[in-house]
């Protein structure tokens, strides 16, 4: 039984990797260069001039993993996001107020 060689898949981290939250740390190794919500990543898309790619989850959302594994996972659509966007995670379990301006916005 032949196993395929990890050697050559390269591996990411993103700054999630240092916030608390179990649905955030879940995105902290995605190609895509995820900011948690918060002032520097505001303060980044003004220095920058880009528009903010807003993802909002929880992590035992069964869209949100396919859309993880479909979309963020892929180091192409990934590269694609960090150059146009600033992208944020948000865990709507712990920030719930963002949650629901944009749940209140988009009925």
């Amino acid at each position: 039984m032949k196993h395929k060689s990890t050697s050559n898949i390269k591996k990411y981290s993103n700054r999630l990797k240092l916030e608390k939250s179990p649905y955030l740390l879940q995105h902290a190794d995605n190609p895509v260069d995820w900011y948690a919500w918060g002032p520097d990543a505001f303060e980044k898309a003004r220095q920058e001039n880009k528009p903010i790619f807003l993802s909002i989850g929880y992590s035992t959302c069964h869209w949100c993993h396919v859309m993880a594994h479909e979309s963020f996972e892929d180091p192409e659509v990934a590269r694609l996001m960090n150059e146009v966007f600033i992208c944020i995670k948000v865990d709507r379990e712990e920030r719930q107020d963002i949650d629901n301006i944009y749940m209140r916005v988009s009925r």
